[in-house]
């Protein structure tokens, strides 16, 4: 079902038709030949119309926001922070794209050339399967590079989001870029792999659950087209016995609670040195216990409800089946009362390794507590799963910080800070995590043919 439903109630607010065999077929073939003529526009008429799409999001961000909000439960003050940094990413890639994208010159002698460089230059129609999570920036994240490399993007978003969905194809089109540069596709998920096979789609990027990601990957596989992937993460969270812990304490909560819990980056496993231990899940456990869930759109709310009932259900599960096999709840760890997807900050420590909450991504406001020994033993413990999203350490000491970046399992690392996304920095995972790289100059470049170019005489 393609509706919008508020996760705060549960009631069904609009619904929409699947798109038809046909009605696909035309966006794609619209997609298609909106390409051709695309990719040659300068990136100063690209950039001038990103900068004015920014311009509307900045315009418009209280009522983005209160649509996001509704739509999947965000804390609106939430919502508007993302619309403001959709707005700076947009503004960053019509910066920079240029820069990102010149060619880069060779040794022509040594090739016996006259001239030799590589170029980038775009491949065309990309698919983007995206989440609801961040319904705005995930998209935001992919298109404003893709657009300013030349590509034509269409967008496959999260069933329970449509109207956000339809609004960015909007915004995009009323900041000035011309009719098939950017199309929302309302379908099911049944209907994605007729889009990823069709010859006129050159690629893919997928942000998504493990088994979505593998389906895409599989089929683009067959397709022999590009990929990038960025899937889920169990990130762990680090505090040494050198760290500042009140300050630790702090942002564990919102590195553990941001987006009502339901973030990939979200720190999720918890490690701290013995020596630290105590002090630490005192302070965290107060801060957690001491936060208001409740109406998204109140001003006091801290964590508003998870986006689907099944996404509560499979958080419940996850706590209910760990506490069953022995694990102890510090706080939370109950389905409240009442309407809605709500789910209360938890934190559950005695986590052994039969229990499936020790290996897989919690997504929801629960904090897994581990005690560890020394520095070898907080490695081994934050590496003991098989996703590599994003990592925190906090530590003073310059050789553990050293240790840590080196040797954590992760496309990131943050030191005494919480992971985060920023248009500057590279952005992606590992192992189950994914592979590719969004944001920076490392992601305009994916949807590039890296092109080498020879000159003789």
């Amino acid at each position: 079902m393609i509706a919008t439903i508020n996760p705060a109630t549960g009631e069904t607010i609009k619904a929409f038709e699947s798109a038809s065999s046909s009605e696909l077929a035309e966006r794609i073939a619209r997609a298609s030949e909106r390409f051709r003529e695309y990719r040659h526009t300068s990136f100063e008429q690209r950039a001038n119309w990103l900068r004015a799409t920014a311009d509307l999001l900045d315009a418009e961000v209280d009522d983005v926001a209160r649509l996001m909000t509704t739509e999947m439960g965000k804390t609106l003050a939430s919502a508007k922070a993302e619309v403001g940094k959709c707005a700076k990413g947009m503004r960053y890639y019509a910066d920079h794209a240029e820069g990102f994208l010149a060619d880069e010159p060779a040794d022509a002698k040594a090739v016996g050339a006259v001239k030799a460089y590589a170029a980038y230059q775009p491949l065309g129609v990309v698919l983007a399967v995206m989440p609801w999570n961040f319904p705005l920036w995930q998209v935001v994240r992919f298109a404003a590079p893709a657009l300013m490399a030349g590509n034509v993007g269409l967008l496959k978003h999260a069933s329970n989001v449509p109207q956000t969905a339809l609004y960015l194809e909007d915004v995009l089109s009323r900041g000035g870029f011309p009719d098939g540069c950017f199309q929302t596709l309302l379908i099911s998920s049944g209907q994605v792999e007729a889009v990823l096979r069709d010859p006129r789609v050159a690629a893919a990027t997928l942000t998504g659950s493990e088994p979505a990601g593998r389906s895409v990957a599989a089929i683009c596989g067959d397709e022999v087209k590009h990929t990038v992937l960025e899937l889920g993460g169990s990130d762990p969270f680090v505090v040494m016995p050198s760290a500042d812990l009140d300050r630790a304490a702090e942002i564990a909560v919102t590195a553990r609670v941001q987006n009502n819990g339901q973030s990939c980056i979200a720190a999720k496993r918890f490690i701290v040195h013995a020596d630290v231990y105590d002090a630490f899940a005192e302070r965290f456990v107060a801060r957690m216990r001491d936060l208001t869930v409740g109406d998204p759109f109140a001003s006091n709310t801290d964590v508003g409800p998870l986006a689907t009932e099944q996404g509560r259900t499979d958080v419940e599960q996850l706590v209910d089946d760990a506490v069953s096999r022995g694990a102890t709840v510090l706080c939370g760890g109950q389905r409240p009362d009442g309407p809605g997807w709500f789910y209360p900050p938890t934190v559950i420590t005695d986590i052994t390794e039969d229990m499936p909450i020790y290996q897989e991504e919690v997504f929801g406001p629960v904090a897994s507590l581990y005690r560890v020994g020394d520095i070898e033993e907080a490695i081994a413990v934050s590496n003991a799963t098989s996703f590599g999203l994003g990592s925190n350490a906090w530590t003073s000491d310059p050789e553990e910080q050293r240790r840590f970046i080196t040797e954590l399992a992760a496309g990131q690392v943050f030191i005494n800070g919480m992971v985060g996304s920023f248009p500057e920095l590279p952005f992606g995972g590992i192992r189950r995590s994914g592979y590719g790289r969004e944001l920076s100059a490392h992601g305009i470049r994916e949807f590039c043919n890296l092109k080498t170019v020879w000159v003789g005489a």
